[in-house]
């Protein structure tokens, strides 16, 4: 009798969990139905032929079988959406097989899902998979929401390095939302390359190097890497000039080897030609869009294979001879990256040329030191140095969303002054207009009509440079700049750390906007942190007058003759109120031109 009741409280609690795993019901969104872009990484989505390529159908009697068939990968594109759900799937299928001898699934064929927290900080995520006629994943135990909101976070799914893609479709539980966004608006960062590039053999297609480096960069990467056809023809390099980029990266040397036995009956000579044709081809339709030519990396047993190491230095000193023919012809914005700047060793291959994820975390630690000081985007060590994304407050308004508007109006009516801060300023007035203005008069007695509000709801140093580096002061001269920010670093960060945000904010204006007058204003006085911010404000004093720029500290008409703040002149001891605004509006005008 005991063993039977025990048997029939197990049977019911496995009925009960069996229940509840078929009582959640899925809504799913398939990407190829959206009403706007939504797969990044494709440098033509209005013309290719299937969802999923990486070139336009034209291209099918351009380039060569083997290209075209590569082409039809998914390497590097990747769909951004935000979710608010505990649970993710993703279900799709494929055109080819599963893996390859030297190549897991998971890299070959999986997916991989990354989010984005509220702060911009990444996450990676763990999912079950089963690879069958229709592959699934199934992300599990997310925390749906950071703390800040219930409208969850921003996720982005890596598609297969080295398979089709031929229907796909992203899940999640009912009631919860999953909204897809539009692919960035930013100039792309394109990669021409072989093998490696498209990313053999990294385990997952989040961690092929040109993945990694676009996680750091932040900015759209498209993957042109063609394992083994990688080869500076003119019939590819002829499409990629087509591509408005932000930087051309030429890492096709591994295709470019002389061999006894290879087909491709190459010379070194010709090796040199193509590596000249290439960068003319470009620098002919992008006069300053820099190009970056990247030696081969090496062969992991090249200290004990004398061959191997022939194979790569003589195309290495090939393409040295070639980068300084281009220089003498006076072709600017190249840059050459050595070897020994891939870090690759003994460790870093699965079978001496196809890189490991140790491998791809060195090759894309190589890149990012180089891109980011020929695109002047430095990062520092500490916080403030780093430029990231926030959505801290996405139940008042959507900051990727205000981006965009800005970087549209720019372009429809370039402004004169600039306004750069937090929800101080976001708050105030002027265009694009914030979820309220509380000082709409003021700002346009001080600012003037012409003006533009680039001040974003509870940003801190980091989002401002991220922005800066995202477009939003280019394209336009301004007569003057001003900046207001720090406030929200000041629970997280020590003075010296601000301070070091605000040297980077400065020289990335200066690079952007090098007619500008740029005047930076001080903190603005806030309850209980007065005496900090006169301190980090006389810091202030000193670091403009090192940099040669404006200072101005019209936070002060805030202040009692005790040193606190008048309440009466702010809503919460933070965000002035009408009142304060415009005796605000009043010293800074004193400022403006």
């Amino acid at each position: 009798m005991k063993f039977r009741t025990i048997y029939f409280l197990f049977a019911a609690v496995c009925c009960s969990f069996i229940s509840q795993a078929q009582s959640t019901q899925f809504k799913w969104w398939n990407p190829q139905t959206a009403q706007f872009p939504v797969i990044e990484g494709q440098a033509w989505p209005k013309e290719v032929k299937n969802p999923y390529d990486r070139l336009p159908a034209r291209a099918e009697k351009q380039v060569r079988d083997q290209v075209w068939g590569l082409s039809n990968q998914s390497a590097g594109l990747m769909i951004r959406f935000r979710a608010n759900s505990s649970e993710i799937k993703v279900r799709y299928i494929v055109g080819g097989k599963h893996a390859l001898p030297h190549m897991a699934a998971t890299g070959v064929s999986g997916v991989d899902l990354y989010g984005i927290t509220s702060d911009g900080a990444w996450r990676w995520s763990a999912g079950k998979y089963a690879f069958g006629d229709t592959i699934v994943y199934h992300f599990k135990n997310l925390e749906p929401n950071d703390g800040y909101h219930k409208l969850g976070r921003e996720y982005r799914l890596f598609l297969p390095l080295y398979n089709s893609v031929k229907w796909m479709e992203i899940g999640t539980p009912e009631g919860t939302t999953l909204s897809p966004l539009a692919v960035r608006p930013d100039k792309p960062v394109v990669i021409y390359g072989t093998s490696i590039a498209q990313g053999a053999c990294a385990s997952r297609p989040g961690m092929a190097w040109t993945a990694i480096l676009g996680r750091k960069l932040d900015h759209p990467l498209i993957n042109l890497g063609f394992s083994g056809n990688g080869r500076l023809e003119k019939e590819v390099v002829d499409l990629i000039s087509e591509i408005d980029a932000k930087i051309y990266v030429l890492d096709c040397l591994p295709n470019l080897t002389i061999r006894p036995d290879s087909k491709l009956e190459l010379t070194i000579d010709d090796v040199k030609k193509r590596v000249v044709n290439t960068v003319v081809t470009l620098r002919q339709k992008h006069p300053e869009t820099p190009i970056v030519l990247a030696e081969h990396a090496g062969y992991t047993d090249e200290d004990i294979n004398p061959q191997s190491k022939h194979f790569y230095v003589e195309v290495n000193e090939a393409l040295r001879e070639s980068f300084g023919q281009l220089k003498a012809q006076g072709i600017n914005h190249i840059c050459l990256i050595p070897k020994a700047d891939f870090g690759q060793d003994i460790e870093t291959t699965v079978d001496g040329t196809h890189q490991t994820d140790l491998g791809m975390m060195r090759y894309a630690e190589g890149y990012e030191k180089h891109i980011r000081e020929i695109l002047h985007e430095p990062k520092g060590i500490v916080s403030t140095t780093h430029p990231i994304t926030q959505l801290r407050e996405l139940n008042n308004y959507d900051w990727e969303n205000r981006h965009r508007e800005i970087l549209d109006l720019n372009k429809t009516n370039p402004p004169a002054t600039v306004v750069i801060g937090n929800s101080i300023t976001h708050f105030w007035g002027g265009l694009p207009k914030g979820p309220r203005a509380n000082g709409a008069d003021s700002w346009n007695s001080t600012f003037g009509m012409n003006s533009r509000n680039l001040g974003y709801g509870w940003d801190r140093i980091e989002n401002v440079l991220w922005r800066i580096n995202h477009g939003e002061v280019d394209g336009f001269s301004a007569k003057q700049i001003f900046v207001n920010i720090g406030t929200n670093n000041l629970h997280l960060n020590t003075d010296e750390e601000i301070v070091e945000g605000w040297k980077l904010l400065i020289a990335a204006l200066k690079y952007h906007q090098p007619k500008a007058q740029i005047t930076m204003l001080g903190i603005y006085p806030r309850r209980q942190q007065e005496q900090r911010v006169a301190t980090l404000n006389e810091k202030l004093v000193q670091l403009t007058g090192e940099t040669n720029i404006g200072f101005a500290d019209p936070g002060k008409v805030f202040l009692q003759k005790d040193g606190k703040i008048d309440e009466s002149l702010f809503s919460d001891g933070l965000h002035p109120n009408a009142k304060g605004y415009a005796l605000l509006g009043g010293a800074i005008k004193a400022s403006t031109k």
